[in-house]
């Protein structure tokens, strides 16, 4: 059994220590690190080479959004989980541009923190229940729409698939809708995020919504 690196970020002490001791009961999870700011969690990312990061959002000097942005930046960076204390954040929102896979509430239970780790270290977003997408969706409504990628790129076919992505759909739930095999839905989604040079699913999903693809509700 392979064993999952974590590095915790938060400048608070106990919630440092709380989470480190959580993971340290697991045995395919080690923290190989920890850090007090953001500044620090660029230092130890880069000498440890986790293979997750569980990184506060509002810090002191570098906050969690700049460290992310640095982090992800890196060649083969790790994957980055963002704690907040609000679902409805509009930090949250710039982390998961910055990079971030998905984010957990601090008072998450420890089996959700397991378990979310696990599913960030495969490479999935976490991007469940629907507070993400709700979150999203708020934010990429109340701003500008930037540049998004080309979306003619993508088959009709892709786009369907990241218009499903973006709903919150996982890819046994696409195949179903869909009609097909979820072994063609993993190839559909690997050549939607390569054609739109996106990371991971969780930056499928703001891409749809910055691009207008989704659109968000109102009200």
């Amino acid at each position: 059994m392979s064993t999952v690196r974590v590095v915790v970020v938060d400048d608070q002490e106990v919630v440092r220590a709380g989470f480190a001791a959580l993971l340290a009961t697991q045995p395919d999870l080690t923290v190989t690190g920890t850090a007090a700011d953001g500044v620090e969690a660029v230092s130890v990312c880069r000498a440890e080479r986790p293979d997750v990061v569980l990184m506060d959002v509002r810090m002191p000097g570098m906050d969690g959004i700049e460290a992310t942005r640095r982090i992800t930046a890196a060649q083969d960076p790790p994957r980055v989980l963002m704690l907040t204390t609000f679902d409805l954040d509009e930090h949250v929102y710039d982390a998961l541009v910055a990079g971030a896979s998905g984010f957990l509430l601090k008072d998450v239970t420890a089996e959700r923190l397991f378990d979310a780790v696990r599913v960030v270290a495969a490479g999935e977003a976490l991007l469940a229940p629907t507070v993400t997408r709700r979150l999203i969706a708020q934010f990429a409504r109340l701003r500008p729409r930037p540049a998004a990628p080309e979306l003619a790129a993508l088959t009709p076919r892709e786009t369907d698939v990241l218009r499903l992505i973006a709903q919150g759909l996982s890819n046994s739930e696409i195949a179903a809708r869909l009609v097909v095999g979820e072994e063609t839905v993993k190839t559909h989604v690997s050549r939607v995020l390569r054609k739109l040079d996106l990371r991971d699913r969780a930056q499928a999903v703001v891409c749809a919504y910055e691009s207008g693809l989704v659109v968000p509700r109102t009200g």
